[in-house]
């Protein structure tokens, strides 16, 4: 693709999204366009060209670097120039290890401090995704499974740990939708979160935390899976 039209492709992106702090709007747009391939890992991030398609300054367009820098997505180099962060599957799989350990923890706490109202959003959350992929894609329904855990997150009433917990969602973003785009996981992903609300609704600690950490462990087996699909269809172009 031209330098043009990479441009143009961005720009006409950006003017579907709802307007919100320049910085922040342009962080929210990179971190789609990482999450959805646009910006691969590993490439350069050509600021000029990111500041016209944004139609905004340098300045909070490098304000948002900032803030994907802070989260993992992009990173700097000895010459200070930004490009996407390409993490290798160890690393990955390090942080999904970190996450099923605060995900089990936010399960038990939500077991215990959850009210009926939250816990029936979070089923709520759940009925909703396979919907979304019906009628809007996977996309939508990638954000409503995201959403899912975020609720049992927010659930838990612990400002500390839904902190963590969004730092290292922040940087699994991409190759969680990477592996959710693969059929033959799905199922058991279904089958996973309804053990997860079974156990919530019946304020069983320890049966949520063993479905949460089953439910990271079959992520980290499917991102394995589309981590090779992609790399056997790079070899093959």
């Amino acid at each position: 693709m031209s330098d043009a039209a990479w441009t143009d492709e961005l720009r006409d992106f950006v003017d579907l999204k709802p307007r919100k702090s320049l910085a922040a709007e342009a962080a929210e747009n990179l971190r789609e366009f990482i999450m959805l391939g646009k910006l691969a890992p590993g490439m350069p991030v050509r600021e000029r060209d990111l500041a016209e398609a944004f139609g905004i300054s340098r300045t909070p367009l490098k304000e948002a670097l900032r803030i994907l820098e802070s989260e993992g997505l992009i990173v700097y180099g000895p010459t200070r120039r930004p490009s996407v962060a390409d993490p290798s599957l160890d690393e990955i799989n390090d942080w999904l290890r970190v996450q099923g350990a605060l995900e089990a923890l936010a399960g038990e706490l939500a077991c215990s401090e959850a009210t009926d109202r939250q816990l029936a959003e979070i089923e709520r959350i759940n009925a909703s995704i396979k919907e979304a992929r019906d009628t809007d894609g996977q996309l939508e329904a990638f954000r409503r499974d995201m959403a899912f855990h975020t609720a049992i997150v927010a659930a838990a009433g612990n400002a500390a740990l839904a902190e963590t917990h969004a730092s290292y969602n922040a940087r699994l973003w991409r190759v969680r939708f990477l592996s959710s785009q693969r059929i033959p996981g799905r199922e058991a992903t279904r089958r996973e979160h309804r053990d997860i609300v079974q156990a919530l609704k019946a304020r069983d600690s320890a049966a949520a935390s063993r479905a949460l950490q089953q439910h990271l462990r079959t992520a980290e087996t499917n991102i394995a899976a589309a981590m090779a699909d992609l790399a056997s269809e790079k070899e093959s172009d």
